[in-house]
């Protein structure tokens, strides 16, 4: 069944991926108006969010972010669906990227790298990065539920020598390569929320106590990496900048989370300057009423 989905959804998907930008982008106005006003995909998850975290923002003005971030949702499907046909040329006139040196420094400093971002901006063509480096790229990701899927996106994702590894695969991977003397460059989606069961520490995220992951950190301090954070701001529909910005060459000389919240920090930043690019679809504060008496 899983094979048979893939099939008969891979035509779709690849016809839709060589449509000229002009006609992509009436598809995703037209997704807009199909997962805003006909289904109202996690609306109410939507709302719920924005009303927790502004709760001072009038509700025209948190009408309009939800619009907006609608409209950029559904961008984001159509330029990853995109991403199965574009030319490296074109992919690369549409996302830049400021700062790159700082990251040849730490390479130059036989420093691997993790790389801390949020779901905020765009994060699908992030993966072009590995085309300006020499070395092996990662990004931590959760499978996709169809394998044909799921291997798809991995070969998309391998086109920039960037491979996909799941949370279980990420030590022994950059392990693997510390002792084989590789550098390597490794992303890390860092801002939605671990499982309860998984947490370990819990800090306030917009204003609100929640747990958060920090195996970025922990594995900075474990493998040495240098930890940079990257910002993608949108400029304007179908074009992205990425900036970066060191925040530990030398993790171990902080404290344990101080790095994570200095992430945090981070991403509140861009938040506050233009919450219509975060992924509210997600229940980033779903478990906001269950701080440990630790964390109180």
């Amino acid at each position: 069944m899983q094979f048979l989905a893939y099939i008969l959804a891979y035509p779709i998907i690849w016809l839709i991926s060589i449509l000229p930008f002009r006609l992509l982008y009436a598809f995703s106005d037209g997704l807009y108006g199909l997962l805003y006003y006909v289904i109202g995909y996690r609306r109410k998850t939507v709302k719920a969010n924005l009303d927790l975290v502004f709760p001072e923002k009038s509700e025209a003005e948190k009408k309009r972010i939800t619009k907006a971030f609608y409209h950029h949702l559904c961008d984001m499907i159509v330029e990853a669906i995109k991403s199965l046909t574009i030319s490296d040329a074109e992919m690369k006139r549409r996302f830049t990227f400021q700062g790159l040196d700082l990251i040849q420094n730490q390479l130059d400093k036989d420093k691997s790298i993790a790389l801390m971002c949020a779901h905020y901006g765009s994060w699908e063509w992030v993966f072009v990065l590995q085309s300006y480096f020499d070395v092996k790229g990662y990004a931590v990701y959760k499978r996709l539920a169809n394998p044909y899927f799921d291997n798809m996106v991995k070969k998309i994702r391998a086109k920039y020598d960037s491979y996909l590894i799941t949370t279980k695969e990420t030590v022994p991977t950059l392990m693997r390569a510390k002792v084989n003397g590789n550098l390597t460059v490794c992303g890390f989606v860092s801002d939605q929320s671990p499982k309860i069961q998984n947490a370990h520490y819990w800090t306030e995220f917009m204003n609100i106590k929640v747990p958060v992951f920090t195996g970025a950190e922990m594995l900075s301090k474990r493998l040495d990496m240098s930890v940079v954070f990257f910002k993608t701001k949108r400029l304007k529909r179908g074009f992205y900048e990425t900036t970066f910005e060191l925040l530990a060459e030398n993790a171990k000389a902080y404290d344990n989370y101080a790095i994570t919240d200095l992430f945090l920090r981070k991403v509140e930043a861009q938040i506050y300057e233009a919450p219509e690019y975060y992924l509210w679809t997600h229940k980033r504060w779903k478990h906001r009423d269950k701080v440990p008496v630790e964390f109180q």
